[in-house]
């Protein structure tokens, strides 16, 4: 299979504990929305919500994945996430190396 990489995205999101990151990260891989999840924990991150400024500790998670599948993982992570409005942002994959783009492409066929 040749590699479609304007078609991968890589997709950044935090959450509040490496638990929450972890029961996550395996419901998208199980579901084949991403090829796999890295989970990076100790973040700072200074922000302000609803007037107030906040400094908060959280979990960064970065996941592999089609672009076409943005639509139900944002659904997916939303639902089970404990943010009121968590980050989710896509950010194209424009090259790397292709045997890893065309395994991100098998891992996350939902055909099979």
């Amino acid at each position: 299979m040749k590699p479609t990489k304007e078609l991968l995205c890589l997709v950044y999101m935090t959450v509040g504990s490496i638990k929450e990151a972890k029961q996550i990260g395996r419901i998208l891989v199980k579901q084949n929305l991403v090829a796999c999840v890295n989970i990076l924990e100790n973040m700072t991150s200074i922000y302000k919500w609803k007037d107030d400024l906040e400094e908060d500790g959280e979990v960064v998670m970065t996941a592999k994945t089609r672009k076409t599948h943005m639509p139900q993982l944002i659904k997916t992570v939303t639902e089970h996430h404990s943010y009121e409005c968590p980050c989710i942002l896509e950010l194209p994959i424009e090259g790397g190396n292709p045997e890893f783009l065309r395994w991100i492409e098998t891992e996350t066929d939902l055909t099979e």
